[in-house]
């Protein structure tokens, strides 16, 4: 009865060395100290190998340790190697249990998981650890080191057809798994001309330290203002392994009017699971063009009060008065928000088809305001080589029309003449012959 309250009482301890202590008071009151024979104390490291394949620089493997003691153990301390060719880093806290021998007696069963990562290629050697035990030996306290065998360690040489761990490009990256997530503050089809936008975009590798992974991607293109922000990276200890993790961070200013498409980066990397080189990528994004001209039409619409009702009402009927003096008078004629965003889209993707269409749909639409576009010379030009870019030979050396800048100038409101200067000319003026000379 003692001793099973005595056992519960110091198991209810947390961490590595109130587990150790537990075990190793138990063992002192359950096995009686006896002479140490071979194979009582054992320590082995074991490379935990995918597949059985060699490993790349720079490539994760665990080292595994694993250490058998039939005796009575009062003080422990692990000493480790130099591990000079090697980054390391422990995961977790020793694990200390029992196991049961060959034999059908009880032991101690230490273990611990290393992972390591060689810096180069060739054939290493991982030197003995040592554990240093202090240990009841027939009732005589005595210290004793328990040495691991040491372990050959060979590092492929890469014979892909590009990449590898000794090219500077593309970035090597071996991982167990990688992942991409990418934020911005605002939508990026939010932006105007002038605006500015933060792109965050954080990249995780499992396997990996933070400091093997690449630097900041370079994010340029035409029509946009870049200040890049600080990286920020972490290393995450996990049971399988590290998880490393880095933050890039982008300030992006919108300098041009039209719609800017931003390329997707695209990250190569080698799949230690599968030992194939994969590809991952930070998405592609339209800057510009979007969500900017339908936020309002967005808006969830609430209910009404009948003053709005009223005001509502009243600003319809000037609107339809100011109509009217549109159709009769001076005024102003242009494209609507949707077809002026659909020819900047098609521009933006280069389809010259898709702009065409477009273009013939709002002239359809607007007669008026078509016949305007081709009372200006240069625009006439320009609309007269789209046709031919469009609807001509393949062969017959048109050369590409400007669509973004055709699409600014087509976009822009153009004034429609007077009512006495659109007016068709009498019909019998032809008739009345020339006017006498007084």
């Amino acid at each position: 009865m003692f001793f099973d309250s005595f056992r519960r009482a110091i198991l209810a301890r947390r961490g590595t060395r109130g587990t150790l202590a537990a075990l190793l008071v138990l063992l002192a009151f359950a096995a009686p100290a006896h002479a140490i024979e071979p194979g009582d104390l054992t320590l082995t490291v074991t490379p935990d190998l995918p597949g059985g394949a060699q490993p790349y620089a720079r490539e994760m493997v665990l080292l595994r340790l694993r250490g058998v003691y039939r005796t009575q153990i009062l003080l422990e301390e692990v000493r480790q190697p130099a591990l000079v060719n090697f980054s390391w880093t422990q995961l977790g806290r020793d694990n200390w249990g029992r196991t049961r021998m060959p034999d059908g007696q009880m032991a101690l069963e230490f273990e611990r998981t290393i992972a390591v990562f060689p810096q180069h290629t060739g054939t290493f050697t991982i030197e003995p650890f040592i554990h240093r035990l202090t240990i009841n030996d027939g009732g005589e306290r005595k210290q004793i080191d328990v040495r691991s065998e040491p372990v050959p360690f060979p590092v492929a040489a890469w014979t892909g057809a590009s990449g590898g761990p000794d090219t500077a490009e593309p970035w090597w990256l071996p991982a167990r798994d990688v992942a991409i997530t990418d934020s911005w503050d605002p939508d990026p089809e939010t932006l105007n001309q002038g605006e500015t936008a933060r792109r965050i975009v954080t990249l995780e590798a499992q396997g990996m330290l933070a400091e093997g992974l690449p630097p900041r991607p370079v994010m340029r293109t035409r029509g946009i203002i870049t200040f890049a922000g600080p990286v920020k990276r972490e290393t995450i200890i996990t049971p399988s392994g590290p998880v490393a993790r880095a933050t890039y961070q982008w300030d992006i200013k919108k300098g041009v009017a039209e719609v800017i498409p931003l390329d997707a980066i695209k990250i190569p990397w080698f799949d230690t699971l599968t030992r194939t080189l994969r590809e991952t990528e930070i998405p592609a994004r339209q800057i510009g063009g979007g969500l900017a001209d339908r936020a309002e039409d967005l808006k969830e619409a609430g209910p009404a009060a009948w003053s709005a009702l009223a005001a509502a009402a009243l600003a319809a009927f000037g609107l339809g008065l100011a109509l009217i003096g549109f159709r009769t008078g001076p005024g102003w004629l242009q494209l609507d928000r949707g077809q002026a965003r659909a020819l900047r889209l098609a521009a933006a993707s280069g389809d010259a088809s898709a702009f065409r269409t477009v273009l013939g749909r709002a002239a359809q639409a607007q007669p008026d305001l078509a016949a305007l576009w081709q009372a200006e010379p240069d625009l006439a030009r320009d609309l007269a080589a789209l046709d031919r870019q469009v609807f001509g030979p393949a062969a017959s050396g048109v050369g590409s029309v400007d669509l973004p800048g055709l699409a600014r100038r087509l976009g822009r409101r153009r004034r429609r003449g007077t009512s006495a200067a659109l007016a068709p000319a009498p019909r019998l003026a032809p008739l009345d012959g020339p006017v006498a000379q007084a």
